[in-house]
């Protein structure tokens, strides 16, 4: 059995806003969003060998291992090869950028190899190039444009996914209005208010979008409320949504209050930088 040599995590990346600003001639979006990055997420693991993925964790199944892979691809850009191990605990294409996170891990785990991080990464997906700085944000253009942020309070929260998968192409096709302004300045936030209070100044454009093809959504964000999150959005273009709560407790709490809906429910916190390997 070969070594492990480096273990990098891939956290779940979180919207907390997203507005979208304009749309190129070719059809991509542009947007303007805070990304932040939860205590919870993916691992992957590199050994030297061959290019090769083997996947396990609660979400393995609904992941294909093929050669289109995110990993194997992020692996092949750099021009490297390596046994990746990934451990999939968060849901699949689930708006928490699971697979541009494994891919983000991926880089930056053949990095601490010896190979180079090779440019123009949003190849990869429009949030790979946030998921690589893995710590707070402002994602700008089409993923391409991103600018680190001081931390933001770390604030105790629930991830809640409905079981039910939402096609970003079909939400980005329901979406009424492609011009919104860009986010408002963002400050230094010094505390959760402070952060919660700029946050409702603000949207995730694509969540009603989101709602028409999967009204669970809202389901989801009415029982957030019921369960006593001072704030609750819906992340990416879903299914997955967060609630913000006043303490480690309430969120351990309305997490096994959420799950007795039959959604996948988990308490973390926003994660002020990147988490350690």
């Amino acid at each position: 059995m070969s070594t492990v040599h480096v273990v990098e995590s891939a956290p779940a990346k979180l919207n907390l806003a997203l507005h979208v600003v304009g749309r190129r001639a070719d059809g991509y979006h542009l947007l303007d969003s805070l990304v932040a990055f939860a205590g919870i997420g993916d691992e992957v693991r590199l050994s030297p060998g061959p290019l090769s993925l083997r996947i396990d964790g609660p979400f393995a199944a609904g992941l294909d291992a093929g050669e289109d892979n995110l990993c194997l691809r992020a692996a092949r850009l750099a021009g490297a090869d390596a046994a990746i191990a990934l451990t999939k605990n968060l849901p699949v294409a689930s708006g928490i950028g699971g697979g541009s996170a494994d891919a983000a891990a991926v880089l930056r785990g053949l990095a601490q190899m010896g190979h180079a991080l090779p440019g123009a990464a949003e190849r990869l997906g429009a949030d790979v190039p946030v998921c690589l700085l893995s710590r707070p944000a402002r994602m700008q253009g089409t993923g391409e444009i991103v600018t680190a942020l001081p931390g933001l309070p770390t604030l105790p929260l629930v991830l809640v996914n409905p079981g039910v998968g939402v096609s970003t192409p079909q939400v980005f096709e329901a979406l009424q209005s492609r011009d919104s302004p860009p986010l408002p300045p963002i400050p230094g936030f010094s505390n959760a208010d402070d952060l919660i209070g700029w946050l409702a100044q603000t949207r995730n454009d694509l969540q009603a979008a989101a709602q028409t093809v999967a009204p669970v959504i809202g389901q989801v964000i009415d029982a957030f409320h019921a369960s006593g999150a001072g704030f609750a959005r819906m992340s990416g273009s879903g299914a997955t949504c967060f609630g913000l709560y006043a303490s480690a407790a309430k969120a351990r709490e309305a997490a096994g209050m959420l799950k007795q809906h039959g959604w996948w429910a988990v308490a973390s916190e926003l994660a002020p930088q990147r988490p350690p390997r």
